[in-house]
């Protein structure tokens, strides 16, 4: 499926569903039409129950250069008037709405991820990132306050002292720091990025009803809070049970 625009092309194959930010003329900066197609595209994902994951990447130099200028320049007139406040609102849905996709996802992360770009690829589930790639908060260096809960789902994956290097004093890691920071599962050659990253949605793909079931406690037990062990083992037990049941029939 390609969106109306051509911003945002979605492919199946193999169960596995692959999401292309298509907008490499402005860097693939998102902005409220784009991320209405996101959401959609998202949306279709879910109705299909043949699609076991999803694989988010971009055309270009950049993975997503953050929210697009001009909107937030818009915006900045008059945060509060309701089309700007809906606008923000918006963006903000889309990477929102990639967390809450029912399979796993994964990020191939080639050149720069700036901003709600880095929200993007923080929303996933895994991350495939260039070595050269070049992951930037930015927000306060645009004399902007981080938006879409960046200080949470940064934190959650390399803790509160990289964070504030990153979010709060502006540091600029590669694709290898994100690695050994845990932003990131492997940092691989530029060109194998998106290879790398389909060899393991294809992987947990295999068994679509199985992944999203596992993917479903995966994230109630990890991503959004960790829960006690005693929590977990209730979470999982009917899952496991459902599975077991199916194999053996």
């Amino acid at each position: 499926m390609t969106s109306d625009s051509g911003e945002v092309l979605l492919e199946v194959d193999g169960g596995v569903a692959v999401v292309t930010l298509n907008a490499p003329d402005r860097r693939n900066a998102l902005t409220p039409a784009m991320a209405d197609e996101l959401i959609a595209t998202f949306d279709e994902v879910d109705g299909r129950a043949d699609v076991g994951a999803l694989v988010i990447k971009a055309v270009g130099k950049s993975f997503c250069a953050g929210g697009d200028i001009a909107t937030l320049t818009s915006a900045g007139k008059d945060p509060a008037a309701p089309d700007a406040y809906e606008g923000m609102g918006k963006i903000y849905d889309s990477f929102y709405r990639l967390g809450q996709v029912r399979v796993p996802t994964v990020a191939a992360v080639r050149g720069s991820a700036v901003g709600a770009g880095m929200n993007m690829l923080l929303a996933t589930d895994l991350r495939i990132v260039a070595s050269d790639a070049r992951l930037i908060c930015g927000f306060l260096k645009r004399g902007l306050h981080p938006g879409g809960g960046h200080f949470v789902i940064l934190s959650r994956l390399i803790g509160r002292e990289a964070a504030a290097a990153m979010a709060l004093f502006g540091e600029e890691i590669n694709g290898v720091r994100a690695a050994e920071l845990g932003l990131a599962w492997e940092s691989v050659d530029d060109a194998a990025v998106e290879e790398r990253a389909l060899e393991l949605a294809t992987r947990v793909a295999a068994d679509p009803d199985l992944a999203r079931a596992a993917v479903g406690n995966f994230r109630k037990e990890v991503v959004n809070g960790a829960v006690s062990w005693e929590v977990a083992t209730q979470f999982e037990r009917p899952a496991q049970m459902w599975s077991m049941r199916r194999s053996a029939q």
